[in-house]
């Protein structure tokens, strides 16, 4: 007899924990195999809880919490929570046109940017990925992008990196006035332009372009159905095919961020 679906209240819940225990794992690095082997459990019955079809029992739970150093009100907050600290964070950072929420307490994993960009690739949402052109700009000399990439990598998420990067590239080039009213900002584009333009090169040095046969990522939560997903896909941007990421977002989007952080600072 098949098991009865979860309630929509239990489902929620374990949908947050699942969103939470993948961001913890992700911010250590560590593979679904390491924490599962450091939980005590399989690697398969880590992926069921990662995807919210499963639970941990009271103990790995315990040993969760203290293997993270957190609190089990940091589950409770779940996603929204996670996403309004990572734009926090951004407008900290640059993206000033972000509305900072003075209700959410700062996290120690956003605490430089190097995690801010990792952590806000992982998200996906597109106004935290907007967001981080401004980022970027404000930020380049502070940023190892070769180590991010590398980073990103073990999760199969660096071509949100290049993908990102080349598009805060084509929004730099596409407005020469973009920092003439600033001389701060014209100076911070004219070194980002610089230092991105180098990181793609060594990216396309190695051969790191999209292979055919690589699986679609698909950045926008919004896409839940394989018609929406090939509508998209026939509107993406040039950038967006050539590194296999489904997003309703074009070049014109991280534009307008870099427009907007400039006339909110």
């Amino acid at each position: 007899m098949p098991s009865a679906k979860p309630s929509e209240p239990l489902g929620k819940n374990r949908r947050s924990i699942a969103a939470k225990v993948r961001e913890l794992r992700q911010a250590r690095k560590w593979s679904q195999a390491e924490l599962a082997e450091r939980l005590d459990l399989s690697q398969s019955r880590l992926s069921e809880i990662e995807r919210g079809n499963g639970s941990f029992t009271a103990e790995q739970f315990l040993h969760l919490l203290k293997l993270f150093n957190v609190t089990a009100s940091d589950f409770v907050s779940g996603v929204g929570g996670r996403d309004l600290r990572i734009q926090n964070a951004l407008a900290r950072l640059g993206a000033f046109h972000v509305q900072e929420s003075a209700d959410v307490l700062p996290s120690k994993q956003l605490e430089n940017v190097h995690d801010v960009v990792r952590e806000a690739l992982v998200d996906g949402s597109p106004r935290v990925v907007t967001g981080l052109a401004p980022v970027l700009v404000r930020n380049a000399e502070r940023l190892s992008l070769n180590k991010l990439h590398a980073e990103l990598e073990r999760i199969g998420l660096e071509r949100r990196l290049t993908w990102l990067v080349e598009n805060t590239l084509t929004a730099l080039r596409s407005d020469p006035k973009l920092g003439a009213k600033s001389k701060e900002w014209a100076k911070l584009d004219r070194r980002a332009e610089l230092l991105l333009g180098q990181f793609m090169e060594h990216v396309t040095a190695r051969g790191q372009v999209l292979a055919p046969q690589l699986p679609l990522d698909v950045l926008d939560a919004t896409i839940r159905s394989k018609r929406t997903l090939e509508e998209i896909s026939r509107s993406a941007s040039a950038t967006s095919q050539r590194w296999g990421i489904v997003t309703s977002l074009q070049p014109a989007d991280f534009l307008q961020a870099l427009r907007a952080a400039r006339a909110g600072h």
